[in-house]
């Protein structure tokens, strides 16, 4: 791509040679213990590669696993230093397995099971209001609104007020004002749209009121350190700061009506989430919804864990009804009105469906979390497979989206569906 192109398109220089920034944990790439053959695996790490020439992803992480044996574990590109608007005298800090990302929305997966890891320890009921255990969230009219409703995108308060100040998001006093202060645009639960950042917060509350605990502090106990995760915090420690992968607004600015879509979601344009996740105060803050910090390879942990029927290496994460749950789908395939496009979603999960779905081709069976518009992190039981594809780049919309779609294409093309009975667990 020629400089005034990459200019226009705002994206990051790439290297003809893709193998002098490829990076390759051959010890953790056992694909022959899972069955699957070599031309599996490359043409999966081809569509990866053909994602990283559109240079929307200065850096991109990948850990696929099938059978529970990871047969992909890569990283191509930069976690730093390339991008659209780097300078050429920048130092470009190469990509690895082990470098930690946001997974920003993708966070919200994992916020969620610790909800219903809750529910199975008997310390909260789903289906009561969210006022039960913090009566302050009553107020402007949420008295009914439950903790299902949060978390499956019916709480009636996807966003935060207009004009509120970015800061805010990192003052847990202020924000959780805020929203109990909130006026819901519904109570009764029946249509879907999105909450980005606040249903976060909510669950959070509910969290440390009835725990006693805070929430990095049940994370910890209760997946983090069982799952032997080396990062899989809210943000990240400030000593650690400088390891993390910087975020960068590429490709096309968004245009209405993308752009009032993007501000909605959001509650900001795209230059200004590039500003705010690169800003170190978001970066050590715990937002539940959305800054979970860790690689691809532990994510991809995470959901083999929910296909194992919530055990890992032989020991019970939580039990296989508290995953069942946490996967069976909640109302019908909708129009979300956050993001306006169709969603399935059940109390925690972004949902795949017939003949075709976010998760790619007959995958109904299939759950997971995008984070950002590009990071794609799923399990699919008819499959199989758990995938975690992390990237750097923020773009929304461009030229890069035939390469994602080919690549989720790809995967579910590469691993066919199981018959039943060999399927490790099913969603309804």
């Amino acid at each position: 791509m020629n400089r005034i192109a990459r200019r226009a398109l705002h994206t990051s220089a790439v290297p003809n040679d893709l193998a002098s920034v490829t990076h390759r944990d051959e010890a953790g790439e056992k694909p022959e213990l899972a069955g699957v053959s070599p031309e599996v695996v490359e043409a999966i790490w081809h569509s990866v590669e053909r994602l990283y020439r559109t240079g929307v992803h200065p850096g991109i992480q990948l850990s696929v696993r099938h059978r529970g044996e990871q047969i992909l574990h890569r990283a191509i590109g930069h976690a730093s230093g390339n991008g659209p608007h780097d300078g050429v005298d920048a130092l470009k800090v190469p990509m690895t397995t082990e470098t930690p990302v946001c997974y920003f929305s993708a966070s919200k997966a994992v916020t969620a099971l610790l909800i219903h890891i809750l529910a199975e320890q008997g310390l909260v009921n789903l289906m009561d209001p969210v006022s039960y255990y913090c009566p302050e969230f009553a107020g402007g009219g949420k008295r009914t609104i439950t903790i299902h409703q949060v978390l499956s995108h019916r709480g009636g308060i996807p966003a935060i007020p207009r004009e509120t100040p970015i800061d805010v998001l990192w003052n847990r006093d202020e924000i959780w004002r805020l929203l109990c202060e909130a006026k819901p645009v519904e109570v009764d639960g029946a249509k879907v749209a999105y909450h980005a950042i606040t249903g976060g917060f909510v669950l959070q509350r509910v969290l440390e009121k009835v725990t006693g605990d805070t929430i990095e502090v049940y994370i910890d106990r209760h997946l983090r350190k069982p799952m032997g995760m080396k990062w899989f915090t809210y943000g990240i420690a400030p000593a650690d700061v400088d390891k993390l992968a910087g975020n960068y607004a590429t490709g096309p600015t968004p245009r209405f009506p993308v752009s009032w879509i993007v501000n909605r979601a959001l509650g900001g344009d795209i230059r200004t989430v590039e500003r705010v996740s690169n800003d170190p105060r978001f970066q050590e803050a715990v937002i539940p919804a959305g800054n979970l910090c860790g690689t691809a390879e532990e994510m991809g942990r995470f959901f083999q864990m929910m296909l194992n029927g919530g055990v890992w290496n032989g020991k019970r994460i939580c039990s296989e009804m508290t995953v069942r749950r946490s996967i069976q789908q909640f109302g019908s395939l909708q129009i979300d009105r956050t993001m306006m496009i169709p969603m399935r979603f059940s109390a925690g999960m972004m949902l795949g469906g017939n003949p075709v779905g976010l998760w790619g081709q007959q995958s109904r069976h299939a759950f997971g979390h995008i984070g950002l518009i590009n990071k794609l992190c799923w399990a699919d039981a008819a499959r199989d497979i758990s995938v975690s594809l992390l990237n750097t780049g923020i773009p929304i919309v461009g030229h890069h989206l035939p390469a994602l779609a080919r690549f989720v294409y790809t995967v579910c093309d590469r691993f066919p569906l199981m018959p039943e009975n060999r399927r490790p667990l099913v969603a309804a």
